[in-house]
């Protein structure tokens, strides 16, 4: 049963009645660009066939009620009572205060929610939920929606009222992925240009089984770090610095600093290098920037862990892989392969064993399709 067919048939056994709406969100994998998005700089990531889902109609009573088939606690509140929550709750009493923020019509819905994004493996589950409760409340409640400023609520939602210090990125590729590309984003401008995958390739997610929290100090001094180093350098933020600036100004910067840096300028040369090998059709060229990026998120970032690389190298080994890297955030969740379409299932079973064989641990591999970003499938829509 699909995810979509779960929810509607959960709602319609608690409620009575089918549901008015179903929104669907979609996590991400990004291709390269990774902890360059809080630095102003560029990323380049795709929506993946792996959803949020919410069926729900509006109430009329300011309550939201929402029943969750992942998670056993319920959410029922008022909009007019918002407090801190734990867990997943906390998304929702978000989403409905950043729009009590910006002054935004606000009406009460009651829902079932599922999805199929892991949770903390670095696919974006949080921006997913989050774009996906912010349609909801657009659902049901008369006013434009705006893909791009919504990407930015709900970035403050997780900066604000969740208190982690995310950039942008995951946000955005969920609110406005397209189908068969990837999308690269400028994180100062937010301009966004989709960009075609090569043809006869597949994005292959590796999922190592094992986690790590946004909220964990490490997250936030690297963006403390980034910070650091632009002020050293006198600009915004380190999509300012070159390069050739980088290395001849180091003397004066604390190791760490100019390490965090060196990673995210290098970072975003490799980014639109990759949007040329795409446009170009030229998987080879995309693979070793790929495989770059990790390194440089290995080294310079100290990001991986020994599973995302063991990972890597594991998947580097199989034909027809072109290219792998950690992805996500880092300290644990998953990996992502460039792969030959035709090699796909030899690597899936070959990199699945390969694994589990050297770690104990029997990965989740997710063969991806870039799919489009948050929608509501309803006959009945808001003007």
């Amino acid at each position: 049963m699909s995810s979509q067919q779960h929810v509607t048939d959960e709602f319609q056994s608690r409620f009575g009645e089918p549901p008015t709406y179903v929104v669907r969100a979609p996590g991400r994998v990004n291709l390269i660009g990774e902890h360059t998005d809080y630095n102003d700089g560029f990323v380049l990531p795709m929506a993946i066939d792996r959803d949020i889902w919410i069926a729900l109609r509006r109430r009329a009573d300011r309550r939201i009620v929402l029943h969750s088939l992942d998670f056993a606690e319920p959410v029922d509140f008022s909009l007019d009572a918002l407090a801190h929550a734990e867990g997943w709750v906390e998304y929702v009493m978000g989403s409905a205060w950043i729009f009590g923020e910006g002054d935004f019509p606000r009406e009460g819905w009651e829902g079932v929610l599922a999805g199929d994004v892991p949770v903390g493996a670095g696919l974006s589950s949080s921006a997913a939920l989050e774009l996906a409760l912010l349609k909801a409340f657009w659902a049901v409640s008369p006013w434009a929606w705006d893909g791009t400023l919504m990407a930015q609520l709900a970035r403050r939602i997780e900066n604000e009222w969740v208190g982690v210090q995310t950039g942008v990125m995951d946000q955005m590729i969920s609110s406005l992925g397209v189908a068969g590309h990837a999308l690269l984003i400028d994180c100062r401008s937010l301009e966004a240009t989709p960009v075609p995958l090569p043809a006869g390739t597949r994005v292959v997610v590796l999922d190592t089984g094992t986690r790590r929290g946004l909220v964990d100090s490490a997250y936030n001094e690297r963006v403390a770090q980034c910070r650091e180093a632009a002020a050293y350098f006198d600009v915004p933020a380190l999509r300012d610095v070159s390069l050739a600036a980088l290395e001849a100004g180091k003397d004066g910067l604390d190791r760490l600093p100019f390490l965090r840096a060196r990673h995210v300028v290098s970072e975003n040369e490799r980014t639109l290098h990759a949007v040329d090998a795409m446009r170009a059709g030229d998987p080879a060229a995309l693979g070793r920037l790929i495989n770059a990026s990790h390194r440089s998120l290995r080294d310079d970032y100290e990001v991986s862990s020994k599973e995302l690389d063991l990972m890597v190298e594991i998947a580097l080994g199989q034909a027809g892989c072109y290219g792998a890297r950690m992805t996500g955030g880092g300290f644990g969740g998953c990996a992502m392969a460039l792969v030959e379409e035709g090699a796909v299932e030899r690597f899936v079973e070959a990199v699945g064993t390969g694994y589990e064989d050297q770690t104990g641990i029997t990965p989740s591999v997710y063969v991806c399709r870039a799919s489009a970003g948050v929608e509501v499938l309803s006959d009945t829509l808001p003007e």
